[in-house]
């Protein structure tokens, strides 16, 4: 993929929910795209600005605490790296007493102030649409953030064209796509129990943790909190490297110095959305 994207520059046979992706987008004329870095927004913005053209393309990335150190850098830098308009705006929604108790409805607290604050933006430079990278796979399982999304308007073209995780992968690679085997990186408040106060200090305890993990080989973890105790989820084919002789020393060593007083390793490996089994009934 080259670092500019020509109008329209589509390569090989296009798939039925491609084509219907191509033609929501045409419907839309402009738009604001709420751009992460992550697969699912980095390939709406790169079909979204095929479409339209980069003239009527602005990307926004979100800065918060509640995303991984350096993520929203590296989401700008990817963007106008592309040649795409580009800019970040900060918001802290744990400075919101509602988001901050993470409440099962969390999730759509939060994106409610975030995307809001997004069509305030949108309508300042009358840019008509609000486009996020929801996909056809978010429709299941327990996600309140897109109620939201529902409730204001935003259109998730992928979701509508029937996109799926794998299918968005798949295309991305494809094309040449930097992102297309990106493991996933949700907000890390997903790291929380329901019910249990969220903090700037434990979001980074958090975000300090899983960070040495990914340095020790590890592309996918996530680093579950429950009061002074760390859950450390990995793929169940990879747990047995946790024990390793001197990357288990390691891992205690860090962890305590970060402030947790017990690591564990979960033996059912990781899973996404684990924190929302508690909301689920026991067989």
């Amino acid at each position: 993929m080259s670092n500019t994207y020509p109008h329209g520059d589509f390569h090989g046979r296009l798939s039925p929910e491609l084509i219907r992706l191509c033609s929501v987008l045409r419907d839309v004329r402009r738009a604001l795209v709420a751009f992460s870095g992550g697969v699912d927004s980095s390939f709406l913005l790169r079909y979204t600005v095929d479409v339209l053209g980069r003239d009527s393309v602005l990307a926004v990335t979100v800065r918060t605490p509640l995303l991984p150190q350096g993520e929203a850098e590296g989401a700008l830098e990817l963007a106008r790296s592309w040649g795409v308009q580009a800019s970040s705006i900060q918001m802290d929604p744990l400075s919101e007493p509602s988001v901050a108790r993470n409440t099962p409805d969390r999730c759509y607290l939060c994106k409610k102030l975030i995307f809001t604050r997004l069509s305030g933006m949108a309508k300042h430079k009358r840019i008509p649409w609000i486009l996020d990278g929801t996909n056809a796979d978010d429709g299941s399982g327990f996600r309140p953030g897109i109620k939201a999304l529902d409730e204001l308007g935003i259109r998730s073209p992928l979701r509508e064209a029937g996109l799926t995780k794998d299918q968005i992968r798949s295309e991305s690679e494809r094309l040449g796509m930097p992102t297309w085997d990106r493991p996933s990186s949700p907000c890390l408040a997903t790291r929380f129990p329901y019910g249990n106060p969220i903090s700037l200090e434990a979001v980074a305890r958090v975000d300090r943790g899983e960070k040495y993990l990914k340095s020790l080989g590890f592309g996918v973890v996530r680093v579950r909190v429950h009061g002074d105790v760390a859950r450390v989820e990995v793929p169940a084919d990879r747990i047995g490297d946790l024990v390793r002789e001197g990357i288990r020393e390691g891992i205690v060593a860090v962890f305590k110095e970060i402030g947790f007083r017990y690591i564990t390793f979960d033996l059912q490996g990781f899973r996404s959305g684990s924190m929302d089994e508690v909301l689920q009934p026991v067989d």
